[in-house]
Order: structure tokens, then sequence, then C-alpha cells
């Protein structure tokens, strides 16, 4: 063969692959300009829900002072004398939260553990993706599951519970956000490097200690994170809360008493209560701005958190 036809035939796969990539280069443009496009629409839809929350609660503030809206101890827009103190509504959403917490941390958690560290694959490919239907179920359905099965049920263990608690819808929450911790706490384990726990293994550790000594606190960023996406999901939980917990604002920490939430109270006024541009009209959008800010709160410190704990392998 020439040398003629050597570099001929060297320099055909590199012509070949060079017109490829001039071909595929406006697909690549198309589908960057499309995922360009989905993350600056979400910036946008953020900032404008941010600027509607902002823009109606202004108008509130300028007839409810603002440490009125913090510290009175009584939410009653419906009243003759109405009185918007969110105290109230707060405590209802952090208790109900908490009950929710209180429940789901400890289940997942161990869910997740038993699934990384000791499950077959066979048995945690068949449990995972039932636990994640979980969160496919429509709230209303937990919402009537709280009154009428779990309520009842408690009764039976409490005596002299309420039909309307925090208690019930606590827990129905709790089962509700199992699989936001137990999914991503088991994928941040399961992204634990091997050898770590093979030095464990070597060390003479068991099975489980070396799940709760070493892998556990490999995973604490990824886990931190699963816990604070289930308590932004508790907090703004809305149907449970509405059907189950009762619709009266009640300043208690106590969960076996009756209490309104922050997204319980936006659903009763949104269903025609108060006529629109009212002042008790507005106050939902107070009610949404301090939720949105405690929500972001929770998201600010678990940033933190996982910045602190954050492990690279």
């Amino acid at each position: 063969m020439s040398a003629s036809a050597v570099k001929n035939a060297t320099a055909l796969p590199g012509r070949r692959g060079l017109r490829r990539s001039r071909l595929a280069r406006p697909s690549e443009f198309v589908a960057e300009s499309l995922l360009l496009f989905a993350a600056l629409s979400a910036v946008a839809i953020t900032l404008g829900i941010v600027f509607i929350l902002v823009r109606e609660s202004a108008a509130f503030f300028t007839h409810v002072p603002i440490v009125d809206f913090l510290t009175d101890i009584q939410w009653t827009p419906l009243f003759e004398s109405p009185r918007y103190g969110i105290l109230p509504l707060l405590a209802g959403t952090l208790t109900v939260s908490l009950v929710a917490l209180a429940f789901a941390v400890p289940v997942g958690t161990i869910t997740a553990v038993y699934l990384s560290e000791f499950a077959s694959p066979r048995l945690r490919e068949t449990v995972k993706p039932v636990l994640e239907l979980l969160s496919g179920v429509p709230t209303v359905v937990f919402g009537y599951f709280a009154l009428l099965f779990v309520t009842p049920l408690l009764q039976k263990l409490v005596p002299g519970l309420p039909g309307f608690n925090m208690l019930g819808p606590g827990i129905v929450i709790g089962i509700m956000i199992v699989p936001y911790i137990s999914s991503l706490s088991e994928d941040a384990m399961r992204a634990v490097p091997m050898h770590l726990r093979e030095a464990s293994f070597a060390m003479g550790a068991s099975r489980l200690q070396t799940a709760v000594r070493v892998v556990l606190p490999a995973a604490t960023s990824g886990v931190v994170a699963s816990y604070i996406l289930a308590v932004s999901r508790a907090v703004g939980e809305t149907m449970v809360v509405a059907i189950a917990a009762g619709q009266q604002p009640n300043l208690t920490f106590d969960p076996t008493e009756a209490a309104a939430t922050i997204t319980a109270f936006i659903v009763q006024v949104a269903m025609g209560d108060l006529p629109h541009g009212s002042i008790g009209y507005q106050s939902i959008f107070a009610a949404g701005l301090t939720l949105f800010l405690l929500t972001l709160s929770f998201n600010v410190l678990g940033w933190f958190v996982r910045r602190r704990y954050r492990e690279a392998y």
C-alpha cells in the first residue's frame, strides 16, 4: 500500500467523526437550551411566588402591625372583632410536624439501614419501590385514614381523645414521609465506599456496629438532606390536617388537642369564607409568607449541616 493510501485511510475515520460531531451539535444545542429553559423556569416561578407573597403581605401589614402579627395569641379573622396573631397557627403546624418527625425519623432511618446493610438485593429491590408507592397515594385518602381509622384506634389507647386532634394526623403524616427518609438515606448509605466497611470488618466489628458507627456517620450529609426534605413535606402538608386536625386555631403544643395549622387556615379561607381583597383574605398571604420563611429556614439550616458534615470520597 502506498503512503498516500495509508494517509487517506487514517484520515477517513477522523473526518467521519468530525462530520458526526457537526451533525450532533444542533441536537446538543437544543437539549442544552431546553435544560437551561427548565432551570430558568423553576427560578422564575419561585421568584414569582415570592413576589406575590411579599406584595399581598405588604398590603396586609399596612392594616395589621407586624408586632401584633408575631406576638398576639389569638387568630380570629372571621370574628366581628378580628385578631391576627400567627402564634396559634404556628404552634399547630410545629406540633403536627414534630409528631410526624418523631414517627418518621426513627422508622425511616432504621428502614434505610436495613435495606442498605442487611437486606438481600432481591428484597431491597422489592421493598423500596413498595415504600415509594406511598408517595403516590392522594393526601385526601390519608386524611380520611387519619380521621376514620387512626383516631378511633388512638381513642382506645388514649381515653378522652377528641375526634379532632393533632396526634392522629401527625402519625399519618409521619407514615407519608417515611419513604422520603428511607429512600434518600438508603441511597446515601449505599454510596459509602465499600473499603470503609471492609476496614471495619477487619477490625472485628459486626455488621450492626459497622452500619451504625461507620456507614451511617459517613452518610450524614445525605441522611440530613432526607430529614430536611421530610420536615418541609410535613410542614407543608394540607389535606390531612384540614380533615383530621380541626380548623379551630388553638395555642397549644399538646398533640391530643384539636388545632389548626397554617395550611389548614389557607384552605379554609380559599373556600370563600372571606371576600376577595379584604384584610382577612390578605391574611392567607401573610400566613403563606410565614410558612415559606419557616421552610426556607429549615433548608438553610440543612445546607449548613450538610456542608459541615459532608464527606468526599
